[in-house]
């Protein structure tokens, strides 16, 4: 690029000198011809001409010069652009990936800084953690060293204190025994071991508390001793045998002249066969029975299903009543069971004679319990227990 304007700068300055070339011989001319006019009328010498050569030379130089100049000019241009542009361009990208990686390298130090916070927090918070379990740690170790103290005051402490908690431990489940359970046979077994316990310590100041267990025990063994799961057991032994009671229920007789009605298969009884066909067809119309016993309502499949429903119904609530000490209602259902037995059922039957009569033998059972709402025993020997403790541990003792 920068050849072809230097071309172009002496291309023109060729035709500038070709274009004043006819301009200065024309001036020459006209110089010449202007002398030759005045040389008969002056007698003035003529200019010389080589300060006119001169003039002309000074332009030319500086023309040249100019031109030598542009040239200058178009080359150092041309230098430049072949040489310093691209290496402008290469420092420009070099700047733009230099800038790209210190972004990259912003974003990755931030991305640093934010993890680098996180694992602060996530430290403080594991140091919290730690702490808290280096202090529960010793609040651990100073409970086991002041209980590892207290056995240490206990193992040498009289072995009765031990046999005053054992007998109050076995009153109170004897309580727990008779009033979740009713069950007052071990209850009065757990009341016999207490007494023993305490008759172990040969300690005349328990004396007053045995007896009380002694009281407690008599009242438990006057409570009525029947068991009510004998009878409950009784009762379901007897719902078993509902199903095979026969019910009290109209059979109808079987016709004993269907069976003169039969036609024999011989030839000869031709004539007794057209009598029994005659009486057929005449039975169809008009049929006479007598009756000579009392009409009997007839009891259908439902009603039979019924009663024995209602008479197993009534057994399972005197079976309740019983295991709850019921006897008002335990007595109420017998009576209702027996009234079912006696209106729906066979009275003819030995199975039904038998049923009534085991129903009314757990008739006169009774049932109820009057089982004692407290023990008698059971504070005064926790008085006693806590007396004892307090002497061991002194005034903390109750704390224990």
């Amino acid at each position: 690029m920068g050849v072809n304007t230097a071309e172009e700068n002496n291309n023109d300055s060729d035709k500038k000198a070709g274009a004043l070339a006819p301009i200065e011989k024309k001036e020459a001319k006209t110089e010449s011809a202007s002398r030759e006019r005045q040389s008969p009328k002056s007698t003035a010498p003529p200019p010389p001409k080589e300060k006119k050569s001169s003039g002309n030379g000074l332009i030319w130089f500086f023309i040249i010069l100019i031109l030598l100049l542009l040239a200058a000019a178009a080359a150092g241009a041309y230098w430049y652009t072949e040489n310093k542009l691209p290496d402008n361009t290469a420092l420009i990208e070099q700047q733009n990936t230099q800038q790209e990686r210190l972004t990259r390298l912003n974003n990755e130090n931030a991305t640093l800084q934010k993890r680098l916070a996180e694992l602060e927090s996530s430290k403080q918070a594991l140091a919290s953690s730690v702490s808290d379990m280096m202090d529960k740690t010793e609040s651990l170790r100073q409970q086991t060293e002041s209980a590892m103290a207290r056995l240490k005051e206990m193992n040498g402490r009289r072995p009765s204190d031990w046999l005053v908690a054992e007998a109050d431990y076995l009153v109170r489940m004897a309580g727990r025994k008779l009033w979740l359970e009713r069950d007052i046979r071990t209850a009065i077994m757990l009341l016999n071991n207490a007494d023993q316990r305490l008759k172990e310590l040969s300690d005349p100041s328990v004396l007053p508390v045995r007896a009380l267990i002694a009281e407690d025990i008599q009242a438990l063994q006057s409570v009525n001793p029947v068991s009510r799961t004998s009878v409950a057991l009784a009762l379901s032994g007897m719902l078993n045998q509902v199903k095979r009671l026969p019910l009290d229920t109209f059979i109808k007789p079987k016709d004993a002249s269907n069976n003169d009605k039969a036609l024999s298969g011989s030839t000869e009884d031709w004539l007794s066969n057209l009598k029994k066909v005659w009486r057929s067809i005449v039975d169809e119309f008009i049929t006479v029975k007598t009756i000579s016993k009392p009409v009997e309502p007839v009891m259908s499949q439902q009603e039979q299903w019924l009663s024995r429903e209602q008479l197993k119904l009534q057994l399972m609530q005197a079976q309740s009543a019983a295991l709850d000490s019921q006897q008002t209602l335990y007595e109420q259902s017998l009576n209702n069971a027996l009234t079912l037995l006696n209106d729906k059922f066979s009275a003819d039957s030995s199975e039904v004679t038998g049923f009534v009569q085991g129903l009314e033998n757990l008739k006169e059972t009774n049932v109820s319990k009057d089982i004692p709402t407290e023990l008698a025993s059971q504070r005064p020997l926790q008085h006693l227990l806590e007396q004892r403790v307090e002497k061991v541990f002194g005034q903390g003792a109750s704390v224990l």
